[in-house]
């Protein structure tokens, strides 16, 4: 289940930023003037660890995140690379359920914006 994390840092320029997480997703809010003006949501955390990107009013961004390993090598930072199809149903429904106990426009919006992604 999606818990609110305290203290996160902002970033001059970016807007308000709430950041949200559980063992599965995080999910990071930009606000400007109280409303939602972004998210990131990333998601298989443990595993093959990806992120939807979306900004007013419809940009979308897929990408996964290389996690900088390279064996028998120092480990270099993550960063965000492109990534292939988007399984937007079912991270809609794994999010649905994380996302109870959560503000629950920020819900809606998610939601809404994973049912209308662009199919591949």
């Amino acid at each position: 289940m999606l818990v609110e994390k305290k203290d996160v840092r902002q970033i001059p320029g970016e807007g308000l930023r709430r950041w949200f997480a559980d063992e599965y997703f995080d999910l990071i809010v930009w606000y400007e003037e109280a409303q939602v003006i972004g998210f990131q949501l990333c998601y298989d955390k443990g595993g093959r660890e990806r992120a939807l990107t979306w900004h007013r009013p419809h940009r979308f961004l897929h990408t996964r995140v290389d996690d900088g390993e390279i064996p028998l090598a120092y480990k270099m930072t993550p960063v965000l690379v492109q990534d292939g199809v988007f399984d937007a149903g079912g991270v809609a429904e794994r999010f649905r359920r994380a996302s109870a106990g959560i503000e629950p426009r920020v819900a809606a919006l998610v939601l809404e914006q994973l049912r209308v992604y662009p199919a591949e």
